[in-house]
């Protein structure tokens, strides 16, 4: 694994191995010390040129607790604010001996971009681009489902047979987009449950089920219900759905709808959260919630990643 750009690019294996190595990562936390010398002597960028706090702060802690030194790029107050292209802001990593980027982009392909147009030779590292993939989030999102669905340690095991629902703001996440991949790949269903509206075009080939109504969707009984933010910030235009009133009414995970799931199943949200309106403020704070979990599995997910890619990869070659 040379880079990792999309969910698309790993193999089960591959997939299953960065889940396990997580896990070895995650036990290390426990300890009085956690910090790894894996990565020392190495320098890892966190180029984000679209706001974050989560996944910035997830990949900074990673990258620290291996050793790595970290260097923080943002596009405010940095030459990307002045028309800096991104041509000359990955010339410039490359001359600042970066060994690996990760890259935050608004604009879809931006990752993609910079792995293959020759212009650095690091590992890249895609945290969220434009409305494409998310491929750390969903991987975080499935070390949290294995931990609650097969077991504390659940080396080498898929999701095969669980079923999945995720709901909202299909067409703008990217963080849907990864997490139907990956957990199809790992043997689960996935349902996406969203306004005709919110649904992407051609979301009829994706290797899950495309409903219209949460409830039908929680009568099947699913294993886990992942709820996804309305992006109203790219929403242009408006007219995705009459009112938040009304979209709130038929797709926001409230008390009694949670209270219908069954008793093992868990909720999810990536965040940020918009309490009340996509998921009421008791069932985000209730005993099946994993939405910190998730949070807390970002760190030892994303160590796991930049070890596949760094130190893991210098042993081989």
């Amino acid at each position: 694994m040379k880079h990792l750009i999309s969910i698309a690019d790993l193999s089960r294996v591959e997939a299953l191995g960065i889940l396990d190595t997580a896990e070895q990562m995650a036990a290390t936390q426990s300890r009085a010390i956690r910090k790894l010398p894996t990565l020392v002597g190495t320098t890892v960028v966190n180029l984000f040129l679209e706001d974050s706090t989560r996944t910035r702060i997830s990949f900074e802690a990673a990258a620290k607790r291996l050793s790595a030194d970290v260097i923080n790029f943002s596009a405010k107050g940095s030459s990307v604010s002045k028309g800096e292209s991104l041509k000359d802001t990955a010339l410039t990593l490359q001359a600042m001996g970066a060994d690996a980027v990760v890259v935050r982009s608004g604009a879809s392909g931006a990752a993609h971009l910079l792995a293959h147009a020759g212009w650095i030779d690091q590992p890249i590292v895609n945290a969220g681009d434009g409305t494409h993939e998310h491929p750390t989030q969903a991987l975080l999102d499935t070390f949290t489902l294995r931990h609650h669905l097969v077991g504390a340690t659940p080396d080498g095991e898929g999701l095969d047979g669980r079923h999945i629902v995720i709901v909202g703001d299909v067409l703008h996440s990217r963080v849907a987009r990864s997490n139907v991949l990956l957990l199809t790949l790992l043997g689960a269903r996935v349902t996406l449950v969203a306004p005709p509206s919110l649904v992407p075009v051609g979301a009829g080939v994706w290797p899950c089920e495309v409903l219209y109504d949460l409830d039908e969707a929680i009568d099947r009984g699913p294993d886990a219900v992942m709820m996804l933010r309305v992006q109203r910030e790219r929403m242009i235009g408006g007219g995705f759905f009459p009112t938040p009133a009304e979209y709130s009414r038929r797709f926001c995970l409230t008390t009694h709808r949670a209270d219908r799931l069954p008793a093992h199943a868990i909720v999810m949200h990536p965040g940020p959260m918009n309490r009340g309106f996509e998921i009421a403020g008791d069932v985000a704070d209730s005993a099946r919630s994993v939405i910190v979990e998730q949070v807390a599995s970002g760190v030892s997910v994303r160590m796991s990643v930049l070890y596949h890619l760094l130190a893991s990869n210098a042993r081989e070659s």
